[in-house]
């Protein structure tokens, strides 16, 4: 029997819809894909890989489209669609009929869409540190207006990539910080690394042409729906209780968004709970997938 525990990832490299994906993996079974946020990278979703692996499943967690080393698109093209798109042709790639999903932050929005694309290609999702997106962008309290201010902020192009670059991204790091109350990665390989991909040109701006894409949803029914419908898997919602970002009131009375069922469990964390307490969260992702 394979210790994973002792083992590195795989490291894959996949053609699928128009983005030549790297993506960590390990472990033999059932597919589940493990898509990051901002400003995240798919190491931090290792140890919950090993879990995986060590759990009977296969897991792979590609570095987001844009998110150095994976390509960024020749069209520029971040918006839910295209980024719901490119899971399901990394399950295709992979050979799975279907697979189960892991997002948090930004991923967690994509995992939505991916479910309301091609829910016959997704089992069941985990959702971490992001509300149903209708939640969010149709009923956020007024404390989380004042938290989401930063949303505003990224729209403005140039302005947004110079002030996060100061200092060596000390507006960047600030911003974690208020996320995740307490978290400490200053000197943390996976922070060097995303410091290295933002500073290469064009890698900040597409890790931001996520939000920036947002303002598309208002103008387009079919980017709507993706974004805001039902969803029609069964979905374990998990929130950190100190969560700077996305306050934890944001994860009340979204019940009939989830039509095949929701689960909603909390954690003792702020925003970056795979990093603050990588086991415990773990747990919760195994055993929610386990059930099927």
């Amino acid at each position: 029997m394979t210790d994973y525990y002792s083992a590195e990832p795989e490291v894959l490299n996949i053609a699928a819809n128009g983005i030549d994906f790297v993506c960590l993996a390990m472990g033999e079974g059932p597919l589940v894909l493990c898509l990051h946020g901002f400003p995240d990278r798919a190491e931090n979703f290792v140890p919950l890989l090993r879990d995986l692996a060590s759990a009977g499943f296969r897991g792979v967690a590609p570095y987001m489209r844009g998110y150095a080393p994976s390509s960024m698109p020749a069209d520029g093209d971040y918006t839910i669609a295209a980024l719901a798109m490119d899971v399901i042709a990394l399950i295709d790639h992979l050979g799975a009929e279907k697979a189960a999903i892991v997002g948090h932050d930004w991923g967690a929005a994509v995992t939505y869409a991916a479910a309301n694309l091609r829910p016959d290609r997704i089992s069941r999702i985990v959702c971490a540190s992001v509300p149903h997106l209708r939640r969010f962008l149709l009923r956020p309290t007024f404390a989380q207006i004042r938290r989401s201010y930063y949303i505003l902020a990224f729209q403005f192009a140039g302005t947004a990539e110079r002030k996060l670059m100061k200092d060596d991204f000390a507006l960047l790091e600030k911003g974690i910080e208020t996320a995740s109350p307490g978290l400490a990665f200053s000197n943390a390989d996976w922070w060097t690394s995303l410091k290295a991909a933002f500073s290469e040109p064009g890698r900040l701006t597409a890790a931001l042409s996520y939000y920036r894409g947002l303002r598309k949803l208002f103008g387009d029914a079919e980017l709507w729906r993706l974004a805001t419908a039902p969803v029609t898997v069964p979905a374990r919602l998990i929130y950190g209780v100190r969560d700077g970002a996305i306050g934890a009131e944001m994860f009340t009375h979204q019940e009939h968004l989830f039509t095949a069922g929701l689960d909603i469990q909390r954690m003792e964390t702020g925003h970056f709970m795979q990093i603050e307490q990588p086991a415990a969260f773990a747990t919760l992702v195994i055993d929610f997938l386990q059930v099927a």
